[in-house]
C-alpha cells in the first residue's frame, strides 16, 4: 500500500467518524524518543523516518511538521506521498495548534490516537482549541491498515548488579518515596522508559539505540509495582527485584491497577511522558498532580559508580575514534569511502572494545554539503564518497556495559576553504567557551547556552539546535531533565549531571561544523559570593588542530585545546597499539599552533 493509498484510507475513516482533522505523533504509549517497530506510525503513514515529527490531515491538507533538523530529509522522503513539509519556527514547538484554531470553523472535531500523544500535547490542545467550541476524538485509524503490524517487541530484558549501578533498587525506591513524602503525594506513575530501567536497575533491546524494556512502574509508600509483558524477565531477576520490594504484573495490568487505587489517592504524573490512553485509566476520585518524576532528577545526577565507569567508557571509546581518525587519513587516497563505509567501520572499531553493547544513536555521518543537515543519516541513495577535500562531520556513540558516549568531531579531509577553517575555528572557540564556563549553583541550562552561543553571535552566526542534553548511564543518549538550549527551562545544572556541549555552523550547500563534548558537573570553588560550579570534560577524542585559525582564539582557548589534546594521549596512550599511538603523539603536538 502506497502513502497516497494510506493517506486516502484515513480521510474515508475519518468522514465515516465525523473527524475533521487528524494528528499522528512521533511517540509511543511512554512518550519516547525512539520507538519500537509497531509505533513508526510517521514512516508507515509518509515514508518520514526521523525521529520527530507531527502529522497533520485533513480532507484538504497532508501535512509534516518538523523542525529544521529534518528539512532537507523531510523534502526528499515526502515527495510523492501526497504530503508537505510545514516548516516549525521553533524545535518541538507544536506550531500546528494556533494554525488549527485560526484556520478552522467552531465545532471543528480533531482525532488522534489516545496511546501516541501526551497528556501535555492534550492539554495544550484543549486550552487552545475548546474555547473555540473545538471537539476531541479519541481514535486510531492506522491499525485497520497495517497490514502485519509489528507486534510489541519480544526481547528478554535483563538486570543489572548494584555494584554495577551504584545503588540497589531498594535503595533508588527509598530515595523516590522520600521525594514523594516530600511532595505530600501518595503514588507515582512512571511511564518513562529510561525511568523505570534506571528505578529497577533494568536493561533491555525493546528500542533502537537504547537498552530499555517496555514496562511501567507504579510506587507508593509501602509498594512498588513492575508492569512488563510475561516473560521478558527470567525467574532469576524476578526474585531479585521481590528481594528489593518490586512485585512483577503484566504489562496490560497497569488500566486495572490505576483504575483500583484507592479514593484518596494523589499519583504524581509527568504529562510529558505519560499517554493520554493512560491518563484515562485513572478514576475519577485520584487527585492527579502534574509534574516530573523523582526518579528522573535522581537519575540525572550521577554516582560514582556510575561517573567512574563512564570514565572507562570513554577510554574505550577514544581508543576506537582514534583508530578510526588513522584509519580515515590513511585511507583516503588509497580506497573508496563513503559516508556508510565509514560509519560502519567506525562501528567496527568501537565493536572491538570490551564491553561495547552497540550505538547509542545512529551514526550522522555527512561529508561536504550533508554536514549541514544536523540529523542527516546517509542511505544508499544519499551515500556520498568522501573526497581528499572539505570536512567530514561524523557526530556518533557508543552504548556500553558501563556508559553512553556521544561525541562530534568534523575531520579534515585534505585542502580546506578560508570558510571551512573559519567555521571550524569559531565553532570550537564556543564549545571551549562552554567547557570552560564557571557558574554559581543554581545557573540553568539556557544561561550556558548563551556562552557558548557568545562566539557565534560575535560573527552574526547561530544555530538552530539547542547547545547540550543530558546524558544517561548505559541508557538514553538524550536525557532529560537538564538542557542546555534558549528556552527558559527552570532546570538547574546539577553536580553529577553529564551533560553534552556541541555548538553549530550550518552552510546549507556547502558545509557543516559541530564539535562536541560530554562534560561532568564538578565543583570549582566556595567564596563570600558562594559555591560554583565547572564543568569536567569527559570524553577523550582527538582536536585536529591543522583546520584551526589561531588568530582568531584567545590565548586561554589554544592552553585549553593543548591541555585537552596532552590528556587524551595520557589517558588513551595505554591502550593504543604502537602504530596508533606514534600517530595519535604526532596529531596531539602542538606545532601547528607555533605555526599558526
Amino acid at each position: 500500500m502506497t502513502c497516497k493509498e494510506k493517506l486516502a484510507g484515513i480521510r474515508q475513516a475519518m468522514k465515516r467518524n465525523g473527524v475533521d482533522v487528524y494528528l499522528i505523533t512521533s511517540a509511543d504509549p511512554h512518550i519516547s524518543e525512539y520507538v519500537p517497530e509497531r509505533y513508526k506510525c510517521l514512516a508507515f503513514t509518509s515514508g518520514f523516518t526521523g525521529s520527530a515529527g507531527t502529522l497533520l490531515i485533513t480532507q484538504e491538507h497532508a501535512q509534516l511538521w518538523a523542525d529544521f533538523r529534518y528539512f532537507v530529509q523531510a523534502d526528499e522522503q515526502l515527495d510523492g506521498t501526497g504530503f508537505e513539509l510545514v516548516k516549525l519556527k521553533v524545535q518541538h514547538a507544536p506550531e500546528y495548534i494556533e494554525w488549527l484554531g485560526r484556520e478552522f470553523r467552531a465545532g471543528t472535531t480533531v482525532g488522534f490516537d489516545a496511546n501516541i500523544i501526551s497528556v501535555q500535547l492534550c492539554d495544550l490542545l484543549f486550552e487552545q482549541l475548546s474555547p473555540k467550541s473545538f471537539k476531541f476524538k479519541a481514535v486510531d485509524y492506522l491499525d485497520s491498515l497495517w497490514e502485519a503490524r509489528p507486534e510489541l517487541p519480544s526481547a528478554a530484558a535483563f538486570t543489572i548488579t548494584a555494584e554495577h549501578a551504584g545503588a540497589s533498587v531498594a535503595q533508588k525506591l527509598n530515595a523516590v518515596r522520600t521525594r514523594l513524602q516530600e511532595q505530600n503525594v501518595t503514588h507515582n506513575l512512571v511511564s518513562a522508559l529510561d525511568d523505570v530501567a534506571w528505578l529497577f536497575n533494568l536493561r533491555g533491546n525493546d528500542v533502537s539505540y537504547n537498552p530499555v524494556v517496555l514496562a511501567f512502574a507504579l510506587i507508593s509508600a509501602g509498594e512498588a509495582a513492575l508492569f512488563i509483558q510475561p516473560g521478558k524477565l527470567n525467574q532469576t531477576d524476578t526474585d531479585l527485584l521481590r528481594e528489593n520490594g518490586v512485585e512483577v504484573f503484566a504489562y496490560d495490568a497497569l488500566q486495572q491497577h490505576l483504575h483500583a487505587l484507592p479514593d484518596l489517592a494523589t499519583v504524581l504524573i509527568d504529562p510529558k511522558k505519560t499517554s493520554y490512553a493512560v491518563f484515562k485509566y485513572f478514576n475519577d476520585q485520584t487527585t492527579i498532580i502534574r509534574g516530573a518524576a523523582p526518579s528522573t532528577y535522581l537519575k540525572a545526577i550521577k554516582n560514582r559508580t556510575e561517573i567512574e565507569n563512564t570514565r572507562t567508557a570513554m577510554i574505550k571509546d577514544g581508543v576506537a575514534l582514534t583508530r578510526f581518525f588513522r584509519w580515515m587519513e590513511e585511507n583516503i587516497d588509497r580506497i573508496e569511502i563513503t559516508e556508510i563505509s565509514a560509519a560502519d567501520q567506525l562501528e567496527a572499531f568501537r565493536a572491538e572494545q570490551d564491553g561495547f553493547v552497540g550505538k547509542s544513536f545512529n551514526t550522522i555521518g555527512g561529508y561536504g554539503p550533508h554536514g549541514a543537515l544536523p540529523h542527516y543519516a546517509a542511505t544508499p541513495e544519499s551515500n556520498s564518497t568522501i573526497k581528499n577535500r572539505g570536512l567530514f562531520l561524523v557526530d556518533s556513540g557508543g552504548q556500553y556495559a558501563y556508559g553512553t558516549t556521544d561525541v562530534t568531531r568534523v575531520i579534515p579531509m585534505g585542502e580546506l576553504t578560508d570558510e571551512e577553517r573559519t567555521d571550524y575555528t569559531l565553532v570550537l572557540k564556543a564549545m571551549i567557551d562552554g567547557s570552560m564556563a564557571r557558574f554559581p549553583k543554581g545557573t540553568c541550562g539556557y544561561q550556558i547556552d548563551a556562552i557558548t552561543r557568545q562566539p557565534l553571535w560575535e560573527h552574526a552566526i547561530n544555530y538552530g539546535h539547542g547547545t547540550g542534553h543530558g546524558v544517561g548511564y548505559f541508557l538514553n543518549v538524550h536525557e532529560g531533565p537538564q538542557t542546555l538550549n534558549p528556552t527558559n527551562v527552570p532546570v538547574s545544572i546539577d553536580l553529577g549531571m553529564i551533560t553534552s556541549i556541541e555548538p553549530g555552523i550550518y552552510r546549507p550547500g556547502k558545509h557543516g561544523v559541530r564539535i562536541e563534548n560530554l562534560v561532568l558537573t564538578v565543583t570549582d570553588m566556595v567564596n563570600e559570593f558562594g559555591e560554583f560550579y565547572a564543568f569536567e570534560t569527559l570524553t577523550l577524542a582527538l582536536i585536529d588542530t591543522s583546520p584551526v585559525k589561531f588568530r582568531l582564539l584567545e590565548s586561554r582557548h589554544i592552553k585549553w585545546i593543548a591541555a585537552y589534546n596532552q590528556t587524551v594521549l595520557e589517558k588513551l596512550g595505554p591502550h593504543l597499539a604502537d602504530d596508533d599511538l606514534q600517530w595519535l603523539q604526532q596529531k596531539c603536538g602542538m606545532a601547528n599552533v607555533a605555526s599558526a
